[in-house]
């Protein structure tokens, strides 16, 4: 008899441990956690028009839309999203410190970046292009020898630049917003970056231009901590991408945020 209830009270222990285990798992399971907390949070860029802008004092774009999007997907209010400021520079430590949940912004895949978050499949593909003032002499990347470029600090264009121009002068800002006033106030010849970051930009000044080259063929994706715990949120995270893909709403969005109504988009885009 006392056997037998020793084995029962055996029995319960290790059905309670594994509930309480269980449990444990599922508090601190992200994806959970961020239905119990009831709003996503999420890195966005404010200065990387068409992907993450304010504009009369709204914050918008490709990137807004994604994370409104994730939002409807997961609570069925797409409301429920707060944005984070983040740029090239703090984006991974915010995100790795847990003040966001995840990263879009225009973050670019590579096996660095890998060693220290997990990506999301991709949602859009961009190569790294150079822009100039119309009526300069720069109509190739190796017309940058010896002349001052900006990059931005924390993104791939630097060492992509100086593999094609290895005597070219880099001088790098902390924002896109800053390195393009710096170019606006004419410290530099030519500005680097994404294709897609430049042609906003172009957007709104019609004195510049993109040169057709390209020199990288990157993919942007969503940026996760590098945890168990985040497994099954890059897993709905996917599974919201793919289902995206094949309604035609990430199509829908580049129309929207890069229309073919830019001249200069549409060369610039046109011959990547």
């Amino acid at each position: 008899m006392i056997k037998k209830i020793i084995s029962c009270l055996i029995l319960l222990s290790v059905l309670f441990i594994a509930g309480c285990t269980k449990k444990d798992e599922e508090d601190k399971d992200l994806l959970s956690v961020i239905k119990k907390r009831g709003e996503l949070v999420v890195g966005v860029k404010f200065d990387s028009k068409p992907f993450g802008f304010i504009e009369n004092g709204k914050l918008q774009g490709y990137d807004i839309d994604i994370a409104h999007l994730l939002a409807k997907r997961i609570f069925g209010n797409e409301k429920l999203v707060r944005f984070v400021e983040v740029n090239a520079s703090n984006r991974i430590t915010k995100l790795n410190s847990g003040e966001v949940d995840m990263l879009i912004a225009t973050m670019t895949i590579n096996p660095k970046r890998m060693e220290v978050v997990d990506f999301s499949y991709p949602y859009f593909y961009t190569g790294q292009a150079i822009m100039i003032r119309k009526g300069t002499d720069i109509k190739t990347v190796g017309d940058l020898n010896g002349r001052r470029v900006i990059v931005v600090l924390g993104t791939t264009g630097e060492k992509n630049i100086r593999y094609f121009a290895p005597d070219v002068v880099l001088t790098g800002y902390r924002t896109y917003q800053e390195g393009f006033e710096a170019f606006l106030q004419r410290r530099a010849q030519a500005m680097t970056s994404d294709d897609t970051i430049l042609a906003g930009f172009v957007m709104d000044h019609p004195e510049f231009k993109i040169l057709p080259q390209r020199y990288s063929q990157d993919a942007y994706a969503i940026a996760f901590r590098k945890e168990p715990q985040s497994a099954s949120l890059k897993t709905e995270v996917n599974l919201a991408l793919d289902e995206l893909r094949r309604k035609g709403h990430l199509n829908y969005l580049k129309s929207r945020w890069m229309p073919a109504a830019s001249d200069n988009f549409k060369e610039s885009m046109g011959k990547r």
